[in-house]
């Protein structure tokens, strides 16, 4: 691994240690040149899952879409940080683990809305409008009235 600092071509491992509930590993590097530390992050890569989107074109998954998806539904919520980022790999992991190739971007709503009605009321309705397309306000309070 280069250093970023100065690019010389080798490095050594100071630590190491498993994160994301053992799916990832992170390295903590040390260049043998310049004696910087810098930090890596070792990840299984997933077979190359593509999401078919309403209008049918295909894009590859991308979990940060729906981090930042459900981030914006959380604004001035309780749910934290780490909830969100649980919630995107649980969906990951599960669409891993259907084998399918190609999953229509309506099943990823539906499985953002279940983690989210679990979690939160208001980031589930706000994620609900968005995601529903919700033209009225009357579509709210259907959508309120399920929740009770």
């Amino acid at each position: 691994m280069k250093c970023p600092y100065c690019n010389y071509e080798d490095t050594k491992v100071v630590d190491s240690r498993p994160v994301e509930d053992g799916l990832a590993t992170r390295r903590r590097r040390e260049c043998e040149k310049c004696h910087k530390r810098f930090t890596t992050f070792e990840k299984i890569e997933n077979s190359l899952l593509v999401v078919v989107k309403k209008d049918g074109s295909r894009e590859p998954f991308d979990k940060n879409k729906i981090i930042n998806g459900v981030m914006r539904a959380c604004q001035k919520t309780k749910v934290t940080f780490e909830d969100v980022q649980r919630i995107a790999e649980n969906i990951e992991r599960g669409l891993n683990n259907t084998m399918e190739k190609e999953i229509k971007s309506s099943i990823i709503g539906g499985l953002i809305m279940d983690e989210l009605k679990n979690l939160d009321k208001v980031a589930y309705v706000r994620f609900a409008s968005v995601y529903r397309e919700f033209q009225s306000v009357d579509t709210f309070i259907e959508e309120i009235s399920k929740l009770k």
